[in-house]
């Protein structure tokens, strides 16, 4: 991990062996991470029967959950350690597919905020629909 300003950055590796294992909703959920460096972060989870709402869609609660994730993780990679203080979630699509893809990215960072952008995408055998979107802002702690 490379220091910024005295900051522990997050890594791939410190996602899977620390902070996911560490997050009892994050791990509960099957969360797996794939990318998460420069500002980039990449999350699956699997869509369960139990992460479903009386329709048979994720539950918004889920997909809002991925996204945040997604543009937290993303701005820890630049920052280090983070919590959102805000966030819009914009809920395009119905959540139906094998697995919730979320990709986030850092917009702008500083030594106080950091603006962050993800999108929330379901797939199925290979085929991605984009499903949600989000604006947050993160602060590092």
């Amino acid at each position: 991990m490379e220091p910024n300003n005295g900051r522990r950055l997050a890594t791939l590796e410190m996602m899977r062996e620390e902070i996911i294992p560490n997050s009892p909703f994050t791990a509960f959920l099957g969360t797996e991470i794939s990318t998460c460096a420069d500002g980039e972060a990449e999350l699956v989870v699997p869509i369960r029967k139990d992460l479903t709402q009386h329709h048979g869609f994720a539950h918004g609660a889920v997909v809002g959950c991925v996204a945040d994730n997604a543009c937290a993780w993303a701005a820890a990679s630049v920052v280090g350690d983070v919590v959102t203080t805000e966030y819009k979630l914009h809920l395009l699509a119905p959540a139906v597919g094998e697995k919730l893809i979320g990709r986030g990215r850092v917009i702008k960072s500083s030594s106080r905020l950091v603006i962050a952008a993800a999108d929330v995408f379901t797939a199925t055998g290979g085929k991605e629909k984009q499903v949600a979107t989000m604006l947050a802002t993160i602060m590092p702690i």
